[in-house]
């Protein structure tokens, strides 16, 4: 099967057409972003990242950025999990992030990494007091199918405890569990990776919310589940809010995917994404259900500033 990662996100453009980097305070071409090998974060896997969408809207040639202050809101407090004090604040952040996307001249879909990191220079385990934060974009199409319903597979690999690494923020060390279901997954033929909890519970897929439909309901995994605090889950929540669609956070069972409904994953990468089978078991008819398709349509239409009502998510980046 081929995976459809791998075409649709990327660093090559046209040599006019140069990105850019925040890097140690300044702005500079994403090709000279470079740290050293000896830098904590890349030893240790001391860093907390964010993942931002920026949407192209063609007919009102606009770029908007999805949700901007809120992920920078949820990055400066996962931050403090490894004692990462950054100078910016929340708008600095993002003024910063506006400038570098306007800098590398972006008119189509791109995503945004921001990532705060152990900056010092040393063999050790101890977090110092050195900080670093870098911010980059990178074109970026879908991550997972907008069109064709997903093969998911239960990975054998459980989903990191609360006590362990915690696993509602987004340390970039922890991210090592989901590759690992992830690669899974893939080498098994499926499109994804579903991951249990130690009790044998629904946490969630590899980097991204899982949310089943049953009897006319949205469920998900609470955060006390081992799932991350995700902002497009968030926004879920509210979408389903407008559309007088009832939900719940509760714990799942797995064999609750076998006899949901619906099933769609949501996440910055993954977007609003339908299921159409776990563990080689069809759910309902294989293709996207009701809900699935509504939570869906009104989504792309906010990202890409075709619904007004949810204009004050958006960061327009070129029509200021």
């Amino acid at each position: 099967m081929a995976n459809p990662h791998d075409a649709k996100f990327g660093t090559e453009r046209k040599n006019e057409e140069l990105s850019y980097a925040f890097l140690e305070g300044r702005l500079v071409p994403l090709e000279d972003a470079k740290i050293s090998i000896l830098t904590h974060a890349f030893l240790y896997g001391t860093g907390v990242f964010e993942g931002i969408r920026g949407y192209y809207n063609t007919e009102k040639s606009e770029l908007y950025i999805f949700r901007l202050r809120d992920h920078y809101a949820r990055f400066k407090l996962n931050c403090r999990f490894l004692k990462i004090e950054l100078p910016q604040s929340i708008e600095e952040l993002s003024e910063i992030t506006v400038d570098l996307v306007r800098k590398s001249r972006f008119h189509e879909d791109i995503y945004i990494r921001p990532l705060g990191y152990k900056s010092a220079k040393r063999i050790g385990l101890k977090l110092d007091d050195q900080n670093d934060v870098l911010i980059f974009s990178v074109p970026m199409g879908s991550y997972l199918s907008r069109d064709h319903a997903l093969s998911l597979m239960t990975s054998s690999w459980r989903r990191i405890e609360d006590n362990a690494i915690p696993a509602r923020t987004k340390i970039s060390g922890s991210y090592v569990n989901l590759s690992l279901a992830a690669a899974e997954a893939r080498d098994n033929g499926f499109d994804e990776a579903i991951l249990l909890n130690e009790d044998g519970t629904v946490s969630e897929a590899a980097g991204m919310n899982l949310f089943i439909v049953r009897n006319q309901k949205l469920i998900t995994p609470p955060v006390t589940d081992n799932v991350l605090e995700g902002i497009t889950r968030d926004t879920v929540f509210e979408l389903a809010r407008d559309l007088k669609i009832l939900y719940e956070e509760r714990t799942i069972d797995r064999s609750e995917l076998y006899s949901a409904d619906e099933i769609f994953l949501c996440g910055t990468g993954g977007e609003i994404s339908g299921v159409g089978s776990v563990d080689r078991r069809k759910i309902s008819s294989g293709e996207f259900g009701a809900f699935t398709k509504q939570i869906q349509e009104i989504y792309f239409q906010a990202v890409r500033g075709m619904n007004s009502r949810y204009k004050k998510w958006l960061t327009p980046v070129w029509n200021v």
